[in-house]
Parts: C-alpha cells; structure tokens; sequence
C-alpha cells in the first residue's frame, strides 16, 4: 500500500530538478523537467469534477511545452471515488494527450483504501464497456507505492 508521503513532502528529498507548475485549492503539479515527467498531486479528500477538470485541462499545455513522457498521479489523500470525473480523465483527457504521444501512467492510490481499488477497477471496467475506442489498452498503466517508485519505473 502506499505510504503516508505525498509529492509535496517528498519531491523536495529526491535527487531531481523540479518545478511546481499547478497550484490551485485542490492540488499541485510538478515538472521534472530532465525525466520528462509530470506529477500531478490531489491534496484534498474529495475534489469536485469541475476542480478536477480544471486542474488536468492546465496539465496539457505544460505536457506539449515539456514533451512529458509519463504522468504521475498522486492520489493518497482522496477518500471519496467519483465515477464521472474517471470517467471524462480516462474518456477525453487521457485521449488527448495520448495524442501528444503521453502514454506512460504510474499511480499511487490512498493508504489502506481496498474500497478506493476496488471502485477504481470496477469504474475503468465501466468505461471500457461503453467506450469501444478509448486508449486505455493502448496505455501503461501502473500501481506504485511511493513517488520514488513511480518515478523510477
């Protein structure tokens, strides 16, 4: 299970060059610019659809300028699954930047959550029913434990 760090108190411990390009009431994303790798850190327990959209709608823009090859999202600290916001990530956004050549996805889920796994899997099964042509299969799609392991694999 993953631990009780989140991106923002660990990226500053690890050995690579960051920015923080995203700040808003629900979450944080970060650069590493040499890895090519974006973080993107949901920091609040439940994080409405239209926050949510908002802050991975600003992720494109920074994953053309930094030709970002694989997104890291941090999601320890939600509580609540929310099946529509899933739904429009994996349905539209994840289409789009597929488009810019991101398909590389590592994330880290909240600590003893098997309710949050379990509703996770059950919802990405929903939509490869309705949606025949997603990218999901096309996608690496990865669980990790901590932001270094994602990072580094």
């Amino acid at each position: 299970m993953a631990n009780s760090y989140t991106t923002s108190e660990v990226l500053p411990t690890l050995s690579y060059p960051y920015q923080q390009v995203i700040t808003t009431q629900a979450g944080n994303v970060f650069v590493l610019p040499q890895e090519q790798i974006m973080i993107c850190e949901l920091t609040k327990e439940y994080v409405p659809i239209e926050e949510f959209k908002e802050i991975f709608e600003a992720t494109v823009s920074f994953i053309k300028e930094y030709q970002i090859k694989k997104f890291i999202f941090d999601k320890q600290h939600l509580r609540v699954f929310h099946q529509p916001s899933m739904e429009w990530y994996f349905v539209f956004w994840k289409k789009e930047i597929y488009d810019l050549g991101l398909k590389i996805h590592r994330k880290i889920l909240p600590q003893n959550q098997q309710f949050f796994t379990l509703a996770v899997e059950a919802g990405r099964a929903k939509i490869l029913e309705q949606y025949q042509d997603t990218v999901i299969p096309m996608l690496d799609i990865q669980y990790k434990n901590t932001v270094a392991e994602a990072i580094k694999s």
